[in-house]
């Protein structure tokens, strides 16, 4: 499983043309679900997700996490995260989980998230979405379990 987290000052989803998901600071994280993950890569995921120090203390070194500073995390579903672009100018999609399993997966980290958090926010898995956002840093960060 696949999680890229950025940290934002903002950020929204919009789904044709109508906005159906936004935050203030907290996280967007991009959501990439392969086809071997499993409960624990889930949930290892959702560890670091909301525990990974990516927010400034009062010195100013990233040392707080999502959790810390009481931020919000839009959830988007996003394959292609886990494309294969070794080889050729096309990416491959073998190591995806099928729609079936990357939706379950999706649900699984947005509700073990909100459980835990308590502010997140979600894209619409399958659909055509649009995402808007206001990086602060930028700060970017790839997550793989």
């Amino acid at each position: 499983m696949i999680a890229l987290i950025q940290r934002v000052s903002s950020a929204s989803v919009m789904v044709s043309g109508v906005e159906i998901a936004a935050i203030n600071q907290g996280l967007l994280v991009l959501l990439g679900v392969e086809k071997e993950d499993d409960e624990e890569s889930a949930d290892k995921l959702v560890h670091k997700i909301l525990g990974y120090r990516v927010f400034e203390d009062a010195e100013g070194r990233m040392n707080l996490s999502v959790q810390d500073t009481q931020g919000e995390v839009l959830l988007v579903p996003q394959f292609t995260l886990v494309a294969d672009t070794k080889k050729g100018m096309r990416p491959g999609f073998s190591d995806a989980a099928t729609p079936d399993k990357g939706e379950y997966w999706f649900e699984y980290v947005a509700g073990k998230c909100n459980s835990i958090l308590g502010k997140v926010q979600l894209g619409e898995f399958g659909a055509d979405m649009q995402v808007s956002l206001l990086n602060d840093g930028p700060a970017t960060f790839w997550l793989q379990t």
